[in-house]
């Protein structure tokens, strides 16, 4: 029994919705931003197979996740979703994220002057 030949990674970006583009996904994975299998890629043309693990810096944190199923086109966000699995934690709110709620009509007659 042979290894699937598995999806470039750029595609695999793109299908799964973690890069808007396939070409911010190229540029992505060509500056090296990318692990997959704890490895650094760089070459778009590299490809990911089902239990690939990838590694994948994010704004605010990393992205660790884990392929289930090689999608076979860019479909809704709950198809592409079900492609793979989180492995890293969700990240922790800062303070200004974590959703204070402030009660603008307490405050709507102070300056009705």
């Amino acid at each position: 029994m042979t290894a699937s030949p598995g999806l470039r990674i750029d595609r695999m970006l793109w299908f799964l919705r973690l890069a808007a583009s396939r070409s911010f996904a190229q540029s992505w994975v060509e500056a090296g931003h990318i692990r997959v299998n704890g490895q650094r890629v760089t070459k778009t043309s590299q490809p990911i197979r089902v239990g690939d693990i990838l590694t994948l810096p994010m704004r605010t944190h990393v992205r660790v996740i884990e392929i289930l199923a090689v999608p076979t086109r860019r479909g809704p966000a709950a198809e592409a979703a079900s492609c793979y699995r989180e492995l890293s934690p969700r990240p922790i709110e800062s303070d200004s994220q974590q959703g204070e709620v402030i009660d603008e009509g307490a405050n709507a007659d102070l300056g009705g002057v």
